[in-house]
Formats: C-alpha cells, structure tokens, sequence
C-alpha cells in the first residue's frame, strides 16, 4: 500500500466512487504530506523544524510569551517547548527575560533575525498556497473550509467520546 492510500476494506471513509470517500482520502493524503513535512524538517542541518517554526509563528502574533502560553497556542507540552526556546536562543532567533510582575516566569520574544525568518517562511508558504488555490474560485474554498471545519469537529467528537465514553 503506498503512502496516504486507504486501508484494504477501508469503508465509505476511503470509497474513491463517492464524493465523501473522495474526500476522506484526501483528507488522509494531506495528513500524511504534514507528516513528511515534520519529518523532513527536523533532518535538515541548520534549519528550523516545522514544530519550531510554529513556536516563532506565535511568538510573531504576540509579544512576549511565556513557555506555559506558547505551549497553549501549539499544542506542545510546556517542557518541550522550553526546550525548543533554549535552542531558538542560542540561534539568535529568540530572546529570553525575567518576567518583571513574577520573576518565575521567562518571557520570550523573537529577535530581528527570529523575525524575519518567520517573515521569509510566511512568504515562501503564502506563494505555494496561493499557486495551490488559484485555480478555485472563491465560493469554492467557501465549501471546502467548510468540509474541513466540519471534520475537525468529527475529530474533536471522537475525542470527547474517548474521554467520556
């Protein structure tokens, strides 16, 4: 079975005869083309991963975080991305203070040169997207975004079901 193909006997999820299936599948290519994503990243020398990326990203929409906020904003337990700050820092791409209203908490906020790395990736990502969806119109991509808000919720259902069932 390649990557991002549906399991044998996968069901209506994975039907490439129905629209739903078609959909489905997809879904599960696109899954799996971030997980490539991630794991690509993190190999390259020099370069920043997609996780870290995400953490500058935050940073660049707020001032400064502290680790507990930026862990909120990226789903990544705050040990880890304390970790992930203390190397962003020795980058240059991060800077780190003691918090002036309770000395326990380290605030962190990019660097010039944290900010325009996540200035470059943004533009580098808003080209492939753009290439990517130009050919939609834009009622479309209405319908499309909302396809994905409603698996999201079938997602966020599973796990509350998990939880509580």
């Amino acid at each position: 079975m390649s990557a991002g193909a549906p399991p044998a006997g996968g069901g209506a999820f994975y039907d490439p005869e129905t629209a739903s299936g078609r959909v489905g599948i997809a879904f599960k290519q696109a899954m799996v083309a971030v997980r490539r994503l991630r794991g690509r990243e993190t190999q390259r020398a020099g370069q920043i991963s997609y996780a870290q990326y995400g953490l500058l990203h935050g940073l660049a929409a707020a001032c400064d975080c502290s680790a507990r906020e930026l862990a909120e904003q990226t789903d990544l337990s705050a040990a880890t991305v304390a970790q992930m700050l203390e190397h962003l820092e020795a980058a240059g791409l991060v800077s780190r203070t003691r918090s002036e209203q309770d000395r326990r908490v380290v605030l962190s906020a990019l660097t010039e040169r944290g900010a325009e790395l996540v200035r470059e990736r943004q533009r580098r990502l808003e080209e492939h997207w753009g290439e990517a969806l130009a050919s939609f119109s834009d009622e479309q991509l209405r319908t499309a975004a909302a396809v994905l808000e409603r698996i999201a919720s079938v997602f966020d259902s599973l796990s509350q079901e998990d939880l509580h069932g």
